[in-house]
């Protein structure tokens, strides 16, 4: 896992919000991937959830209900428009979304992550193609510089299935609940209208604070005892 003292963003190729943010994100802070590590996230199969569970790690992500996925098909062509980027809404047919992000996995350790990112987001959201794809993932590596074999076969090496598992880790310790997520310091924002204040942070992060007297927490309390609320 990455070091708690990078700054993370969390991202996901099915996410269109995610798409938007981190295209936001690279418009504000040029040297963006300079600065911050990547760490995907997707929906795992069965054999990343199994090594998932071996390390005591779940999702904290839940499946949206229908009508929250109609409402986003509509706020997407919206903040699509105000970021003034093309869209085509995908169609997936039943996506395997181990297959691009592993490519993903794979392309980092080429040097050509940011290369297949941009590649697979051109492909997903101007074109509406479907990335969950052997065909599809070997067509984004060569336009990312990549031998397309490898990539397409990243699912097949259990060096970088096990990379997989590190990520999904990290966002269970996270505790990423939806994508995209930002972490710097003590500091979490998610959604696309968080870019703001990730970047404010990123640029003039908030001086630390000292740690509070041994045993103040136990006096005190702990100051959340409510129930989760039903608004998100």
């Amino acid at each position: 896992m990455t070091p708690k003292t990078q700054p993370r963003v969390h991202f996901s190729f099915r996410s269109p919000f995610s798409w938007l943010a981190i295209t936001v994100l690279r418009r504000r802070v040029p040297d963006l991937d300079d600065r911050v590590t990547f760490v995907p996230f997707w929906n795992p199969d069965a054999v990343t959830e199994a090594a998932l569970q071996e390390r005591g790690a779940e999702l904290h992500y839940a499946q949206m209900s229908k009508a929250k996925h109609l409402y986003i098909l509509h706020d997407t062509k919206r903040q699509a428009a105000r970021v003034g980027v093309p869209m085509r809404w995908p169609i997936d047919d039943d996506p395997w979304w181990e297959l691009p992000h592993l490519a993903w996995l794979r392309a980092r350790r080429a040097g050509r992550a940011r290369q297949f990112y941009e590649a697979a987001c051109a492909a997903r959201w101007e074109r509406g193609e479907d990335i969950c794809t052997v065909e599809a993932v070997e067509r984004i590596a060569r336009e990312a510089g990549l031998d397309p074999g490898p990539a397409a076969r990243a699912t097949d090496d259990p060096l970088i299935r096990a990379e997989a598992v590190d990520c999904l880790e990290q966002a269970y310790h996270d505790d990423i609940f939806g994508i995209p997520y930002f972490r710097i310091g003590r500091h979490r924002f998610w959604g696309l209208d968080r870019v703001d204040d990730f970047v404010a942070e990123l640029e003039h992060p908030t001086p630390v604070r000292r740690p509070a007297p041994a045993g103040a927490a136990r006096r005190i309390g702990a100051y959340d005892t409510d129930t989760a609320g039903g608004c998100g």
